[in-house]
């Protein structure tokens, strides 16, 4: 199937300081792409890779589960870490479910995250019927779009396949018994105002984590896709302060040019 137009993965080449980008469930590199674009041009080497089953269909999703999508930021980070002497690791929504279990698999091979949004559970009754539901149903409405800024549209999926919300339930409930094996610095940004994940997932978080140097940051003008939101600029420089503190080799090598 073809990629949606703006859902492409990114990569550019910078110096020796990398970073990985996870994108959100039924959601698309293109919620990220500002983001990686603004560290690129920063000189970092960037991977924001599409998510299986993602960027495409929602039939294609249906197809896949957290195995598949866990296994494509594990392989991105493992290259990563392989050519850049410090690693970074940041995500949205589902993307920081993600890497927080990258955080707690990976140890000291991760320098620090940053999440913005971060889900870790499926909330309300229908998530305890998903094991039946899913059988007799294909899907439910769509979580793309809860952006306050006018005029943005995020590029994703305006359906949930089922099988696919009943795979990310179970994965919620696996990097909620790893969480206090995340040890890394972290910055968690999250939406008071967020229609599609609770405050209350970023304060299970932090009460989790075994981390010791962590900063909240509250985005009081944005909803849930705040990188695409109001409050997207300060994501990201508080995200390249953040990786400046933790790596002060940054902006000193690789290149200076968007690819």
């Amino acid at each position: 199937m073809p990629v949606l137009p703006g859902a492409e993965p990114y990569r550019h080449e910078g110096g020796e300081v990398g970073v990985l980008l996870c994108h959100g469930f039924t959601g698309s590199p293109q919620s990220l792409r500002p983001w990686a674009e603004f560290l690129a041009e920063r000189g970092l080497t960037v991977s924001l890779p599409l998510l299986p089953g993602h960027g495409t269909r929602w039939q294609d999703m249906q197809l896949t589960g957290w195995q598949d999508w866990y296994a494509e930021v594990d392989r991105e980070l493992r290259e990563l870490a392989g050519r850049c002497s410090h690693v970074f690791v940041m995500g949205l929504s589902m993307g920081g479910a993600l890497t927080l279990r990258l955080a707690a698999k990976h140890g000291d091979a991760i320098s620090g995250v940053v999440v913005v949004n971060p889900a870790n559970k499926v909330h309300g009754l229908s998530a305890y019927a998903l094991p039946v539901a899913r059988h007799l149903v294909r899907t439910t409405k769509g979580l793309t779009n809860d952006i306050a800024k006018e005029g943005m549209d995020e590029v994703g999926y305006d359906r949930v396949p089922l099988h696919a919300a009943h795979s990310l339930r179970q994965f919620f409930r696996l990097v909620d018994g790893e969480l206090p094996q995340v040890t890394q610095p972290m910055v968690l940004l999250h939406s008071p105002q967020d229609h599609v994940v609770p405050p209350m997932d970023s304060a299970r978080i932090l009460s989790r984590v075994s981390s010791t140097d962590v900063q909240e940051i509250l985005l009081e003008q944005s909803y849930h896709v705040a990188t695409l939101d109001h409050d997207a600029e300060r994501i990201f420089e508080e995200s390249y302060a953040f990786i400046g503190r933790l790596a002060p080799s940054v902006g000193k090598k690789g290149s200076t040019t968007g690819g």
